[in-house]
């Protein structure tokens, strides 16, 4: 009963939302032409229920600023005061609303994270791919980018273990009022959160690789 109860709240509100929200994308995505340029879209191979990977969705924040090598510039150089602000109020995530459409993701659950961290996980860390990704999580409500990610990945198994329709709405109700107080959009010092490098020690996490926002 649960998933077909969180798939018809999934279509409902995605719908919705969709139809109130559609002159705010519009209006977003013509600020973000003419601001950042094309593409408007950031899209990026992430990791879905079980590993299976999918295009997720989102307006782009980010510059294509490259050094004189050619090399795409660390993100805070290229996150534009636009691009911040886009993040901080949400609009950035708006456009995954067509992901939980498809059925790529869910309104709740583990955010999902890029391909190439999935053979990194630990076997306890892989359990957060035994349901569908989320817009938004409990890791999101309870700390988002401000946690480290021992702690994201501990919060997204409880979920996975823990999941029902009455958590589901009190995470959904739990994220309105972060979006309103807009905290937790970034570790301190990182304009993003960072790589997640695994458990290795000879691989520690840092902010070194650029996020790629490109068609």
């Amino acid at each position: 009963m649960y998933p077909f109860l969180k798939r018809t709240l999934d279509l409902g509100v995605a719908l919705v939302l969709l139809l109130l929200l559609a002159p705010v994308l519009a209006f977003t995505a013509l600020l973000v032409r003419w601001k950042l340029g094309s593409p408007v879209l950031f899209r990026q191979e992430r990791a879905g229920r079980l590993g299976h990977p999918f295009t997720i969705f989102k307006f782009r924040t980010m510059t294509e600023a490259r050094d004189p090598e050619g090399h795409l510039l660390p993100d805070g150089d290229r996150l534009t005061p636009f691009g911040q602000f886009l993040r901080s109020s949400s609009l950035d995530e708006l456009p995954q609303l067509l992901n939980v459409l498809k059925g790529d993701i869910s309104l709740v659950g583990p955010r999902p994270l890029p391909t190439r961290y999935v053979p990194r996980y630990t076997p306890e860390q892989h359990r957060r791919l035994d349901c569908p990704p989320g817009i938004t999580g409990w890791a999101q409500v309870n700390g988002r980018n401000m946690v480290n990610w021992d702690t994201r990945f501990g919060l997204d198994t409880w979920y996975v273990d823990n999941r029902s329709t009455a958590l589901d709405l009190r995470i959904l109700a739990l994220t309105f009022w972060r979006v309103i107080c807009r905290t937790g959009i970034s570790q301190k010092g990182q304009a993003t959160m960072t790589e997640f490098r695994g458990k290795s020690p000879a691989t520690p996490q840092t902010n070194i690789t650029p996020r790629r926002e490109s068609a």
